[in-house]
């Protein structure tokens, strides 16, 4: 299965397509949605402005400016609260959703961060759970050919992810 787990800097990866763990407004913030728009440079934030935000769990795209990507996909995550509030269907959607809009854009390469997992307060353990369960639930429904890289952010959530893939019965690897 084409899911690769590595420990990089999202923003330096020549990827068709990463995705910004972004906020529903789109115009940057901190963690790895600032660190995206800050090396894409304003054409990012400009081209964001127009798109007129975006709900939780959805996905838009724009292109990748300075970034080494072509393009980004921009997803907000749930805010986690207590997981009663339907925070993993949003988390879910927005892998799904992010999928879907990389494949319309007829991309072959796509990373991901752990979305949600940050300032955003979700138990990494779950968020990579439910990152990898419906990343490789989505390759097997469409039988899409689309590399997927999910990026951690240290070696200990590499390992994370890598147990889980285990577990899952998936056979990925390191990028």
């Amino acid at each position: 299965m084409p899911i690769k787990i590595i420990c990089a800097d999202i923003t330096t990866l020549a990827v068709d397509a990463i995705v910004n763990a972004a906020n529903t407004t789109l115009l940057g913030g901190g963690g790895v949605d600032g660190a995206i728009h800050r090396v894409a440079g304003p054409e990012l934030l400009e081209e964001c402005r127009a798109l007129g935000g975006c709900l939780t769990g959805e996905a838009k795209i724009t292109r990748g400016y300075k970034l080494p990507a072509e393009y980004v996909i921009h997803t907000p995550g749930p805010v986690y609260q207590d997981g009663k509030h339907g925070e993993a269907v949003l988390l879910a959607n927005c892998y799904r959703n992010s999928l879907i809009a990389a494949q319309e854009f007829h991309c072959e390469t796509i990373a991901f961060p752990c979305i949600s997992a940050g300032v955003y307060g979700y138990p990494m353990e779950e968020a990579a759970y439910i990152a990898l369960s419906t990343v490789s639930g989505y390759l097997k429904e469409t039988a899409d050919r689309l590399i997927v890289y999910h990026v951690c952010f240290n070696v200990q959530t590499e390992w994370l992810y890598n147990s889980i893939l285990t577990s899952l019965g998936i056979h990925g690897g390191r990028g």
